[in-house]
């Protein structure tokens, strides 16, 4: 078994673990919201540090000497060239509504490169997986299927996911973006997890994706899924994915929604 499908076998392994605690240990009543972070709506749950907490022992009982970078603080330095990219909770409002569209998604970096995601959906009873090279799976229960984008979807038929920022000023201008994107495509979706859209759309579930302000945990694992399912996840102008922006899509429809965007300024504020 090669390194990045071990790596794998451990995320999975992980993330379903983490995916499993968060379901059956979810306050009866929602969970407590024991941090705001960049607005009043960026909120972060007792759950999130307890999933990342988890997450971090597992790992760093099985391979004491990698790297982690983690949403809610669980970052470390480490020696082996492997760095795990961790979202405990990918969609903490969804989770804290009692929303099923949140996820916990792990990938694995070797030298800077994700070479192994998972992310689990345990209310939709779903796992995606890829390894670098070797293709992406959508497991559900005992079964597994290969992913591939859609190809070739002209814009006006594209079905586009989006997420918006938490400060006021940000979300006022995407809306301004999303008013030029509406009418030009068949229609928006918003679902609240990045990480949900990118497996939706490696699943052929929408057409394609863009947002402003994704983190390297937002996207680590789901742009790995994306890639090894026939699509490109990049920035605008050929930038590599980062905070300022990310668009997404399968052969002629990322073509066809980066030209859109890219003269709208949607990394402007």
């Amino acid at each position: 078994m090669s390194l990045p499908e071990q790596l794998l076998d451990l995320a999975v392994a992980t993330a379903r673990e983490a995916g499993r605690m968060l379901v059956d240990k979810r306050p009866a009543g929602g969970p407590d919201v024991v941090q705001t972070k960049t607005s009043p709506t960026d909120v972060v749950t007792q759950m999130d540090r307890a999933a990342e907490k988890l997450i971090i022992e597992r790992i760093l009982a099985a391979r004491p000497g990698d790297a982690f970078l983690g949403e809610e603080g669980g970052s470390r330095e480490g020696g082996s060239g492997v760095r795990w990219v961790i979202d405990p909770i990918d969609g903490t409002v969804n989770y804290l509504y009692d929303l099923p569209d949140w996820a916990v998604s792990i990938a694995a970096e070797v030298d800077g490169v994700a070479v192994a995601g998972a992310v689990d959906m345990p209310r939709r009873g779903e796992t995606y997986t890829a390894v670098r090279g070797g293709g992406a799976l959508l497991h559900t229960g005992s079964a597994a299927r290969e992913l591939r984008v859609n190809a070739g979807v002209p814009l006006e038929r594209a079905l586009v996911a989006t997420g918006f920022g938490y400060g006021s000023a940000r979300r006022a201008r995407q809306a301004e973006v999303l008013t030029r994107v509406l009418p030009a495509v068949r229609d928006i979706r918003r679902g609240g997890s990045c990480c949900v859209d990118l497996c939706s759309l490696a699943a052929g579930r929408v057409d394609a994706y863009y947002e402003r302000g994704v983190q390297a945990w937002d996207v680590a694992a789901g742009a790995l899924i994306v890639q090894e399912a026939g699509g490109r996840v990049e920035g605008l102008r050929g930038a590599p994915v980062s905070p300022e922006f990310a668009v997404a899509g399968g052969p002629g429809t990322f073509e066809a929604l980066h030209d859109l965007l890219a003269p709208l300024d949607p990394a402007r504020d």
